[in-house]
């Protein structure tokens, strides 16, 4: 009797010094809301990198909002999210502007490929890109193919339309048009089901084509300046949105943009397609940040001088480093 008297008060002191401890001793559990570019998404690299950071903080999880970067760039500017991963340079310049992003840096970067059918009606393969999609206009035109575009304000759709512009060309309206609206994955699902051409980032269609899911169309070019990818990340304006956990985020930034988080990206994908999916930004962030420069500028109706992270860059060109070296930063597929 004696036994069972004591017995409960015991269990509930003992579950009361438990929760205390928890509460008390043990790392609160947080969660970063992270906003990204659905590329970096669907390959897999921002897991790979999340579940190297958790590693080092067991407390941390981070919580992706796959969506395409100018969806990722709103979802900043409504304070819903912590921080931000992009790849649409003149997207990124108008938040930058608006003061929404702060503390930006260049993570990483690869090459968008123009994809299309293998017999390649418009007859594009080894063409440089802005010839290529005049060729595929021409061959619209012609009724001899379609181009298929996300058509979402994607940093890949951003590019697209970059792509058009400098061709002089216009494809809004056209019948053999077709925009889907959705992500990378679907849009070359589409595109590889009705033989069509489209643009797409490197690691989507290379991850896709591995899967066997893309037999009816192949990487066509995938070089030239006009088709380097930089990926960037950024915090949310601690200071406009306050509740944003921004010294976590930086934590993870700084992870990602370390030597360590760099060598990771680096890795990412050599297993399985004998080369990196995304080539780390550490030691060519200067070239490629003179590049992010200038997609900003010709991106942007009018503009002439643009100004970013406190720095003035005035070109009507890439600067002729970029010229020399461009190979060194494109690699062909």
């Amino acid at each position: 009797m004696i036994a069972k008297k004591y017995a409960i008060p015991l269990i509930v002191v003992i579950m009361a010094t438990a929760i205390v401890y928890i509460f008390i001793f043990l790392p609160k559990r947080e969660t970063i809301r992270v906003s990204t570019t659905t590329s970096l998404y669907a390959t897999g690299l921002l897991d790979f990198l999340a579940d190297q950071f958790r590693a080092k903080r067991p407390e941390v999880n981070i919580h992706f909002i796959a969506v395409g970067s100018g969806a990722a760039l709103e979802l900043a500017a409504k304070g819903d999210v912590d921080m931000v991963f992009v790849h649409a340079p003149s997207l990124e310049y108008e938040y930058i502007q608006q003061e929404v992003l702060v503390e930006g840096v260049i993570i990483a970067y690869n090459n968008f490929t123009i994809t299309g059918p293998m017999e390649d009606p418009a007859e594009i393969q080894g063409l440089d890109p802005i010839a290529a999609f005049k060729r595929i206009y021409s061959a619209c035109e012609e009724g001899k193919t379609i181009f298929v575009s996300r058509g979402d304000n994607s940093g890949t759709h951003t590019r697209e339309l970059l792509l058009w512009k400098l061709a002089g060309l216009d494809p809004q309206g056209k019948k053999w048009y077709i925009e889907t609206g959705t992500g990378m994955t679907e849009t070359l699902l589409t595109t590889n089901e009705m033989r069509a051409y489209t643009l797409s980032d490197m690691g989507t269609y290379l991850k896709l084509k591995r899967e066997g899911r893309l037999p009816n169309i192949e990487s066509l070019v995938s070089s030239g300046r006009e088709l380097i990818n930089i990926y960037s990340v950024y915090l949310v304006n601690h200071t406009m949105f306050p509740h944003t956990k921004y010294n976590l985020a930086k934590e993870f930034a700084q992870f990602v943009t370390s030597e360590e988080g760099q060598e990771l990206i680096g890795q990412f994908g050599v297993d399985v397609f004998g080369e990196p999916l995304f080539y780390p930004a550490l030691d060519r962030r200067d070239e490629l940040r003179q590049i992010w420069e200038w997609f900003a500028e010709i991106s942007l109706e009018g503009s002439t001088t643009i100004k970013t992270y406190e720095i003035y860059y005035e070109y009507a060109d890439p600067p002729d480093l970029y010229r020399e070296n461009i190979s060194t930063l494109v690699k062909p597929a």
